[in-house]
């Protein structure tokens, strides 16, 4: 009689860990466009195993509502934890889900092993596992957030008239952005990250090994109770950084992902710098931490995938294995998120110094795959060279590519922003896929933006860079800094060193932000003033921009209406402000009078 209660008893347990080993759990809060995850206990693996986890294994999860349908990729995720417990080894497994719409979600699981299976297409390949064909749903009920929060508003896509946009709605948004340090995630609290190099002499503008990571230690106080960190309070430095970016209005990070034998040689998500093939679980837990932040707090990862010194590392340049891998792993973990932009390489193609580079097929092949990979509408463009014969000779190839959403554009000389920018969206339009087009780099290298304890007015660049952009119809801007000056593009620790410039950036870009700007377009023709800039409708908007000193400047306009003038301070911002004219009415050239005070200063005029 025992042994057969023995019996029922053991067969009972091993009922139960079957059953826990094959469920499929389901975290995170069931709402529209928060993040859902799907946990699984599968195969016990690790990082270093002999069968590769994130090469011989394809874990997907296939979610569907109505004619809707998302095929989203997992990953190993070795314990589940591994933030935390900095764990390479383990039996969980994950796939991140968004969805788009409230109501029931089914999903279902597939989960296979094979030789290489993760980067080869043919459907129904390798060996079934457990969970594999696994079923279930979600209810989805709308979001509670509100705000700034991406969770409120939707995901950032290409609204294909030449802006960003949250999807589903009409509301465009315009970036605002911070374009260095590029190695911001070369923080020292992240596991596995230290500078690499066998270099004895260290090249201006490269990373010094003796300098150490980034600490952000001036962030810190800016860390408030209830953020998040990791292993007991790691992570408050660059933490601390976001909420001080979010307080001046910056909504876009500039990142590189993986600076090999790049300049800095300190950001890399494999678990060593000499891997291709397998990632550092537990780094890229801690990444998605910041990351999360990030998404709560309305501020867009600017993916930065390859930089030109190792565009050609992976695969010799192709989408081969390496790089296919690369990608989806980045997808996996953490293309869920609401506001991504996949630039496919700093300084992209040949240049002087590095004169092999990608080809134009390897650009769109790289593009291609980045777009089939992701389940979501995804946003990808391509970091130029700052000269103007380098930009046309890798970009013209690219005009009317459909995977291609548009350049991130680095220009040498503030004075040649403004004509670029507006080349680039003339062309595009033209190719028949417009581009959403982002100024993201001033020239020159040792340069760029400097501190404000160097340029505290920064005239120049908020005249022909700043405004340059957007009244030539640009969606947006983000700011280097240059390697000859403090809290530099590889050495910030303190982005409180440009506070009056990102104000003065937020200031231009909500201002633009309120009009219907895909109905609007650079005519600058319309204002008799050299260097100055026109963005209109030609019915009843006219945004002008005056250059310092002008006066009675003479706009030419198009409007039966009676139109009022009003005037904004560029340097400062605040309400708009009643000039020496106050209206004006009927077609032809009128005259907007002058700024009610500082004439001899820089001008936003608003004619509505």
């Amino acid at each position: 009689m025992k042994h057969l209660i023995y019996l029922f008893i053991a067969a009972l347990l091993f009922s139960c860990q079957t059953e826990i080993k094959q469920e499929v759990k389901v975290e995170g809060e069931l709402q529209k466009w928060h993040k859902v995850t799907l946990v699984l206990n599968g195969p016990e693996t690790s990082e270093w195993a002999k069968e590769n986890p994130f090469l011989d294994y394809k874990l997907e999860a296939t979610f569907t509502k109505g004619n809707k349908s998302f095929t989203v990729p997992g990953y190993f995720a070795a314990d589940g934890n591994a933030g935390e417990t900095s764990a390479d080894e383990g039996n969980v497994w994950k796939v991140h889900f968004r969805p788009d719409e409230v109501g029931t979600w089914n999903y279902k699981i597939s989960f296979k092993k094979g030789k290489n299976i993760v980067v080869i297409d043919e459907k129904d390949l390798g060996d079934s596992l457990e969970l594999d064909g696994s079923e279930g749903s979600i209810e989805v009920t709308e979001s509670d957030k509100t705000g700034d929060d991406f969770r409120a508003n939707g995901r950032i896509i290409n609204g294909n008239k030449g802006y960003f946009k949250f999807q589903g709605t009409d509301n465009i948004w315009i970036k605002n952005g911070a374009d260095s340090p590029e190695n911001f995630l070369a923080y020292h609290e992240f596991d596995q990250t230290t500078r690499f190099t066998l270099k004895k002499v260290i090249r201006e503008g490269e990373a010094n090994p003796d300098d150490g990571l980034h600490k952000y230690e001036p962030h810190i106080a800016d860390w408030q109770e209830g953020n998040p960190t990791w292993q007991n309070g790691k992570g408050k430095g660059i933490i601390g950084a976001i909420n001080y970016l979010k307080s001046v209005g910056v909504n876009s990070v500039y990142m590189l992902t993986m600076n090999i034998i790049g300049d800095g040689k300190d950001v890399w998500p494999y678990n060593d710098y000499n891997e291709r093939y397998r990632f550092d679980c537990s780094k890229l837990d801690q990444w998605e931490v910041v990351f999360d932040y990030m998404e709560q707090n309305g501020v867009m990862n600017h993916f930065v995938l390859q930089e030109t010194e190792n565009e050609c590392l992976l695969d010799q340049g192709h989408t081969g294995v390496q790089r296919k891998v690369y990608l989806r792993e980045l997808v996996a973990r953490f293309g869920h998120h609401l506001a991504v932009t996949y630039n496919l390489g700093e300084e992209n193609g040949p240049a002087n110094w590095t004169p092999i580079g990608q080809t134009d097929q390897q650009r769109k092949d790289m593009a291609t795959y980045l777009k089939e990979v992701n389940p979501y509408p995804c946003f990808v463009v391509l970091h130029t060279h700052s000269g103007d014969d380098g930009q046309d000779k890798t970009l013209n190839p690219l005009l009317g590519f459909e995977n291609l959403d548009g350049p991130s554009l680095q220009i040498g000389r503030a004075d040649n922003v403004h004509k670029r920018v507006k080349k680039w969206i003339a062309e595009s339009k033209s190719a028949g896929k417009q581009w959403v087009v982002n100024f993201d780099e001033l020239g020159p290298a040792n340069k760029g933006v400097m501190p404000d304890s160097f340029d505290a007015l920064h005239d120049t660049i908020r005249h022909h860079a700043l405004w340059g952009t957007l009244m030539a119809g640009g969606a947006g801007v983000e700011w280097y800094f240059g390697y000859r000056f403090p809290h530099n593009d590889l050495g910030l620790e303190d982005f409180r060193s440009r506070d009056n410039w990102f104000k003065q950036s937020t200031i231009a870009t909500q201002f633009v932000n309120q009009f219907p700007l895909e109905e609007m377009s650079s005519v600058d023709e319309l204002i008799n003033v050299k260097d100055a800039y026109c963005l209109t409708n030609q019915k009843d908007i006219y945004i002008v921009y005056l250059p310092a000193g002008t006066k009675n400047a003479k706009l030419k306009i198009n409007s039966k209406k009676a139109l009022s003038v009003k005037w904004l301070n560029p340097r400062d911002g605040g309400e708009l402000k009643v000039g020496s004219v106050s209206s004006i009415e009927g077609t032809g050239i009128r005259s907007l009078g002058n700024p009610p005070i500082d004439s001899e200063k820089d001008w936003v005029v608003l004619v509505k």
